[in-house]
């Protein structure tokens, strides 16, 4: 993990949390949810906040929510944020959207160089109804899982994956050989992605499945919980401010992270330590000034 000095990330997390309570004010306005996931969740639970080098916000919500939500964004605040997927651009190589605060940027390493416009963000993973059928969850999750990350090989040859050594060689070569095939072919990015969608979310209206996930991670059953430990949601502190958390989190955070209140080694921490940053109209603006609501009465 590389490692901010401490003013600078102070001020990333500044302007992260300015966006979620600007984001929770839509929320609040019209009657949607997100809620916190992954390592947002355990800051909240461990730190009450971020994790102390952490320089994102990861939250959840049903896609219903999440498409009440974008639509009320981009009405309401077009000029200050644009929520980036695939549909908004067909540069952006990934299934989750970030909502993005512009005249910034925020570019990490594996991203460098895709050609879309890539800012400080907010991180949302869009949940689905899904098949309480094992075997027809079972197809769709790997299909949906096959396509995002072919997605991902349209635009990056050379995406990080979780392998070392030999491993990591020979994945290195097939991924680069999968991207040159695509590229080659001219597959569409934006067929890929709305295929990956169609296939995750025809159970959009079915409220009382069993199941509910984000089936693009980092496996096809990475995220998928049991809608009764994600709902009723409670509210937890984060950084100050009320926000949604799953009921029983502590069991998914504990299926993917083990013991997660301990803190890890510091060989293990990780961040999205930016390849370029740029903090544009908030450059001059202390972390501090952001905090207090400065950005509002000046910008």
């Amino acid at each position: 993990m590389r490692e901010y000095d401490k003013e600078t990330l102070q001020k990333v997390q500044q302007i992260e949390l300015m966006i979620l309570r600007d984001s929770l004010k839509i929320c609040q306005k019209y009657n949607v949810k997100f809620f916190l996931i992954g390592g947002s969740a355990i800051g909240a639970i461990r730190h009450q906040g971020f994790i102390p080098w952490d320089d994102d916000i990861d939250v959840a919500m049903m896609r219903k929510d999440y498409d009440e939500f974008i639509k009320r964004i981009n009405e309401e605040m077009p000029d200050k944020y644009i929520a980036m997927n695939t549909g908004t651009d067909k540069n952006y190589p990934l299934m989750t959207t970030r909502l993005m605060l512009k005249g910034t940027k925020f570019v990490e390493e594996p991203l460098k160089d895709i050609h879309c416009f890539l800012g400080i963000f907010l991180d949302m993973y869009v949940l689905d109804n899904l098949p309480d059928n094992p075997e027809e969850l079972n197809k769709i999750s790997r299909k949906s899982f096959i396509l995002s990350k072919l997605q991902i090989l349209r635009s990056i040859a050379f995406p990080v994956l979780p392998y070392k050594g030999a491993k990591a060689k020979l994945t290195h070569v097939i991924t680069g050989i999968a991207h040159g095939v695509l590229t080659v072919f001219g597959i569409s990015k934006e067929k890929l992605y709305k295929k990956a969608i169609r296939i995750a979310a025809p159970y959009k209206n079915l409220d009382n499945s069993k199941k509910v996930g984000f089936l693009f991670d980092t496996y096809p059953d990475y995220e998928i919980y049991d809608r009764t430990d994600i709902f009723p949601l409670r509210i937890v502190k984060f950084n100050g401010l009320d926000v949604y958390m799953p009921c029983n989190v502590e069991k998914s955070l504990t299926d993917q992270y083990g013991d997660y209140m301990q803190m890890p080694p510091v060989e293990k921490r990780k961040n999205h330590f930016p390849y370029e940053l740029d903090f544009g109209k908030y450059a001059n603006i202390s972390a501090e000034e952001i905090a207090a609501g400065k950005y509002d009465a000046e910008l």
